[in-house]
């Protein structure tokens, strides 16, 4: 959905909105002295070891400071200048549409392929993300697209491989307010708990568990085109805790009656950012978020079949229907993404940590990293935090983006496309 049409105002009225708006910088890190943008002086020390031995083995220079944050200056402000940033459609293939229905250079390449659940969840073992030619990062595609989420332990990874798998997959999203690893590593995001607690006041503790990304939630929904192949590398990992789990959106839909799937088919709903911004005709009103409109049930393009596309912490209403029943069907398919165990996979980023071990007694052994790959269109996800959990748990992040999202009134569900029962 665009936003409201700005009214016009002199340029002196604009330029008072923008110099106030500055003085609140919205989304940024605060601490005891004041706001905190570009290179964070303090924490390039407290980095994990081993991000540390992989930041330098590849060249990312930490000595200004760590991680970065956008300095004001090129944060946007408001509300319609998010919205136009990514509002014209962008060129995007469908990688797996590529790909060899057997997987066959993918699978025989690897030492074994592991599916963790019967719909949801596998690990590949023996292969280096690195090193995949194009038809196997094509078979990746085609196996996230079917599997949801796919996971690599071991993996030898710089940040810079990483950025160009994501290219690879779409277009990579570049957020206006997160943090990243260098000015010049646009696209790659830090994934750092412990300092986003210390810098931006995430409330972790142990009663508020459910904070931040332990929401269930599906990344970038208020995008014109919606997050597709997200891409988490953990270069550091605590000893215990911080699972993730995934939920099929695939598996949610076949989970409701026809009559509930039928009432669906063609609606569609207002999403929301994570992050807020500023009305430009009314900025003293207080912060906003960025929305748009898409449908609910959409249709994979790889797959064909049709998938649930709503999370708990981003989707505002549905379209057309009363306040208090849009909420009333948006809870229930909430609670059906939520709480059914069987479409969903638990994934232990410590299970047989991958090592390079060292023979030598005074050196210490060199780490390898745990990446996990998930198509953002079929799945919620959410971190199982403690606040013990996220001391010493660090990582990047890239996200390629997908397409519009549609919905084909003649495609199947994932159960009816299998031949599976559908009671």
């Amino acid at each position: 959905m665009a936003p409201t049409a700005v009214t016009q105002e002199p340029e002196d009225v604009q330029e008072t909105i923008k110099r106030l708006a500055g003085l609140k910088v919205i989304g940024h890190s605060k601490n005891s002295k004041g706001i905190i943008t570009g290179y964070d002086p303090e924490w390039a020390d407290k980095l994990p070891e081993t991000t540390k031995q992989r930041y330098a083995k590849y060249g990312v220079d930490i000595s200004k400071g760590y991680p970065y944050v956008p300095v004001n200056e090129k944060v946007p402000k408001f509300v319609d200048e998010v919205f136009a940033i990514r509002n014209e459609e962008y060129p995007y293939i469908e990688r797996g549409k590529n790909a060899d229905p057997e997987k066959k250079l993918l699978f025989d390449a690897a030492e074994d392929v592991i599916h963790l659940t019967p719909y949801i969840g596998t690990e590949i073992v023996g292969l280096q993300l690195s090193e995949l030619t194009e038809q196997q990062r094509d078979e990746l595609a085609l196996l996230i697209a079917e599997r949801v989420v796919v996971f690599f332990k071991d993996q030898d990874l710089s940040p810079q491989k990483q950025l160009e798998l994501g290219h690879y997959w779409g277009q990579v999203e570049v957020h206006p307010q997160a943090t990243r690893i260098g000015e010049e590593y646009d696209g790659i995001s830090v994934i750092w708990q412990e300092q986003q607690r210390d810098r931006w006041g995430l409330n972790l503790t142990f009663k508020q568990s459910k904070k931040g990304n332990s929401q269930w939630h599906s990344d970038l929904v208020h995008e014109k085109q919606t997050a597709g192949i997200t891409h988490l590398h953990l270069d550091a990992i605590p000893g215990i805790g911080g699972e993730t789990l995934w939920s099929s959106t695939y598996g949610a839909y076949d989970k409701l009656s026809p009559a509930l799937q039928k009432f669906l088919d063609g609606k569609t709903a207002i999403y929301r950012s994570a992050h807020q911004y500023l009305d430009r005709n009314d900025p003293l009103k207080g912060p906003k978020y960025v929305e748009r409109e898409h449908p609910i049930v959409r249709t994979h393009p790889v797959t064909g079949w049709k998938y649930l596309f709503v999370n708990r912490s981003m989707t505002v209403r549905i379209v057309g229907l009363l306040p208090e029943e849009s909420d009333l069907i948006l809870n229930y398919l909430y609670s059906v993404i939520e709480t059914n165990r069987d479409i969903q996979v638990r994934w232990s980023w410590q299970k047989e940590l991958g090592s390079v071990k060292n023979n030598k007694k005074d050196e210490p052994k060199q780490y390898r990293g745990v990446s996990a790959l998930w198509d953002n269109r079929i799945s919620n996800h959410s971190v199982v935090h403690s606040e013990e959990s996220i001391v010493g748990r660090h990582g990047t992040r890239v996200t390629s983006l997908a397409d519009t999202g549609y919905y084909d009134p003649n495609s199947k569900s994932q159960r009816e496309s299998l031949g599976l029962s559908l009671d």
